[in-house]
């Protein structure tokens, strides 16, 4: 990750900070986007939003249903739909393997951070989830706090 922090391309462009708070993540997977160009320039300027958003396999393609793209201001009419399905890149492979998570294990498909990549690509990084129940929220949220708490600690002395 330290790679990715000096590198001048990469660029974080919407995180879901929410997803690790509700769903044990699993498994992690770095997948493209097709989008078109007005969603690309409204992504540079950074108004977008996957807290929302889940993907999905459907006819044997994998999509990002109900992710958020502004629209871009300069496109006029050749703008985009801001709430549109859109279809993520992924091999055969790991879409087998997403599908029988989703069908078999019952497992959800959360997207975790949108970026531009190293070379100024749009990625996606979607997690393989299992839901949290509100116990789990609240243990997760008493480790938390009690890991602050600890710190301030050992701060004052």
């Amino acid at each position: 990750m330290s790679q990715q922090k000096t590198d001048p391309n990469y660029k974080v462009i919407a995180e879901n900070r929410r997803a690790r708070f509700d769903y044990f993540i699993e498994s992690d997977l770095e997948v493209g986007v097709i989008l078109t160009g007005s969603e690309v320039k409204s992504l540079r300027t950074g108004q977008s939003n996957i807290a929302e958003s889940y993907a999905s396999v459907e006819e044997g393609e994998l999509w990002l249903i109900n992710s958020y793209i502004a629209a871009y201001k300069q496109a006029g009419v050749f703008g985009h739909e801001e709430r549109r399905r859109r279809k993520l890149l992924v091999s055969r492979k790991e879409l087998a393997r997403l599908w029988q998570a989703i069908g078999r294990e019952g497992m959800t498909l959360v997207p975790l951070v949108m970026y531009f990549n190293h070379r100024g690509i749009v990625k996606l990084k979607i997690g393989v989830a299992k839901g949290k129940k509100n116990h789990d929220k609240r243990d997760t949220e008493a480790k938390r706090d009690w890991g602050r708490q600890k710190q301030r600690l050992l701060k004052q002395g």
